[in-house]
């Protein structure tokens, strides 16, 4: 009975042991994959749907029809092709869990939320929601910008096909450009998003982060080069550019969460080793009393003072 009341006791400031981290990070992995799954069930129901929705961008810029071009261009076309006897069933397989990644980003945003919330104060913990309902938003434009720049990037990478040379474009390898663009596009518009918890939970503060501007830029730039297939300015300009506002924006929410704890707080920002400053200055502290000890004699009938004080030693 005294394990059992122990284990449900917890610590009001959200601290535990390295075990019970482990424990909740398996069980918040869990959910996080259990919804997956449901989703990607439920996906695989409808998966004609989904592979014509996915494939229409490409179909639409630089597809062929019957070995001529949609438009009367020049411009080099593609077939959409299916090698192998299980190549249908694993691209099924493929669109049902992409889309139960992405369609299940409500669940396990929360879950991470969920795992990360022990380190927030109690008033903090409140912003949950707020967490969940930015960052699907986010996560689902990331994924919207990747479709809509998906026929560019056909259309560039098949200007290199030689004359009087046919594209087939495999679907298992078209669906992989998809998936891998949707993810990546999707968790790197989650960064202002991790940036503004790092800061709710004390571990960034908005003043380092600003020393850092130069770094993310850079290194936001350099992400979109080798995110992107194409690595043409124009589509890599496309994925740095909203990344870097988003940046900023979340900078400024830093700040304004920072003057909010120093208003609450003075003694927010400074490190474990690291002493507060003190108010030094002098306080008036009103006009002396004269203390008036009641008269001792000394033996003699007299009394042993000096201007009303005993002692003048």
């Amino acid at each position: 009975m005294l394990k059992s009341a122990r284990k449900q006791e917890k610590d009001v400031e959200g601290r535990m042991p390295l075990a019970e981290h482990l424990r909740e990070l398996r069980n918040r992995l869990l959910k996080s994959v259990l919804a997956i799954l449901v989703i990607t069930v439920v996906a695989a129901f409808y998966y004609k749907e989904l592979i014509e929705f996915m494939m229409q961008p490409i179909l639409d810029s630089v597809g062929c029809v019957d070995g001529a071009l949609k438009q009367q261009n020049g411009q080099a076309c593609a077939d959409m092709t299916v090698n192998g006897l299980i190549s249908p069933f694993s691209i099924a397989l493929k669109v049902s869990l992409v889309s139960g990644v992405v369609l299940s980003t409500p669940v396990w945003l929360y879950q991470l939320w969920g795992f990360l919330a022990p380190g927030l104060h109690s008033h903090e913990k409140k912003y949950a929601l707020s967490f969940v309902g930015i960052g699907v938003p986010l996560f689902l434009s990331g994924a919207v910008l990747a479709y809509k720049i998906l026929p560019q990037t056909a259309t560039i990478l098949l200007d290199f096909t030689p004359d009087n040379a046919r594209n087939l474009l495999p679907l298992d390898e078209y669906l992989d450009l998809v998936v891998r663009m949707v993810i990546v596009f999707g968790l790197a518009f989650e960064l202002p998003l991790l940036l503004v918890l790092l800061n709710f939970t004390g571990v960034l503060t908005a003043k380092r982060l600003a020393s850092w501007w130069r770094l993310m830029v850079m290194g936001i730039t350099l992400f979109a080069a080798f995110a992107t297939p194409t690595g043409d300015p124009l589509t890599m300009l496309s994925l740095a550019l909203p990344i870097v506002v988003l940046y900023f924006l979340a900078l400024g929410v830093c700040f304004l969460n920072d003057r909010r704890r120093r208003r609450n707080n003075p003694d927010a920002d400074l490190d474990d080793d690291e002493a507060s400053d003190l108010d030094l200055t002098p306080e008036s502290v009103g006009a002396i009393e004269p203390v008036s000890p009641p008269d001792r004699s000394d033996g003699t009938g007299r009394t042993n003072r000096l201007n009303g004080y005993d002692d003048i030693t």
